[in-house]
């Protein structure tokens, strides 16, 4: 973690750069002399983090793999792989989705009274903070798969839940976005409806 962080804080402009694509119309400021460069190590850390989040978890499947049951091993390895890909695709989609839309919410709103003049640091807690949220709702359907292997409910049963799912997406969004508008709410919802479908139709065809 500490060599990618390192890696990462040497070429964090581009990184930098990166982050502020889905805000190409802002203007940033920094209200402290060391407010960027503090910002710029958070950014490297947490990238560190991320790409090193596989190898840890490679490490710890290695780790647990000889005291775990045939039927143990076919269940948790893969839910590892599972789990780290559902990662990813959760930041993937608070990049390209989520943060555009909650921005442009944003500037729309203001676009007639205000100019858009943003604290560089309020913006990074603002995305690191929906990045994390959406990775944790994007872990859904591996709750729900292990749930439904150990018996504890079935995917049939989960199935006739979907009118107290979607009412309890709708809240769980607006608690775990860190903006209040509403189509960030709406995008994150609809993920998390989604994702419990999905875990719901695999555990169906496990017929689980």
């Amino acid at each position: 973690m500490i060599i990618f962080s390192v890696l990462a804080f040497i070429e964090i402009k581009p990184i930098v750069q990166i982050l502020e694509i889905p805000v190409s119309n802002i203007k940033f400021f920094q209200l402290s002399p060391g407010e960027y460069f503090i910002e710029t190590v958070k950014i490297a850390f947490y990238t560190g983090i991320i790409f090193t989040g596989p190898i840890l978890l490679t490490q710890i499947s290695f780790f647990i793999n000889p005291g775990l049951t045939r039927d143990e091993k076919k269940l948790i390895l893969p839910m590892l792989c599972v789990s780290t890909i559902l990662v990813f695709i959760s930041l993937g989609f608070s990049y390209f989705c989520l943060i555009p839309a909650a921005v442009q919410f944003f500037i729309g709103y203001s676009s007639d009274v205000l100019e858009p003049l943003w604290s560089f640091t309020q913006y990074f807690d603002f995305i690191l903070v929906l990045f994390i949220t959406t990775a944790i709702a994007f872990q859904i359907p591996i709750v729900q798969v292990i749930l439904g292997i150990f018996g504890i409910i079935t995917g049939s049963k989960m199935l006739k839940l979907w009118k107290y799912v979607i009412l309890i997406a709708v809240i769980v969004s607006a608690i775990l976005t860190p903006s209040t508008d509403p189509i960030t709410q709406i995008l994150l919802s609809g993920a998390i409806i989604t994702l419990y479908l999905l875990g719901t139709g695999f555990l169906m065809l496990l017929k689980r």
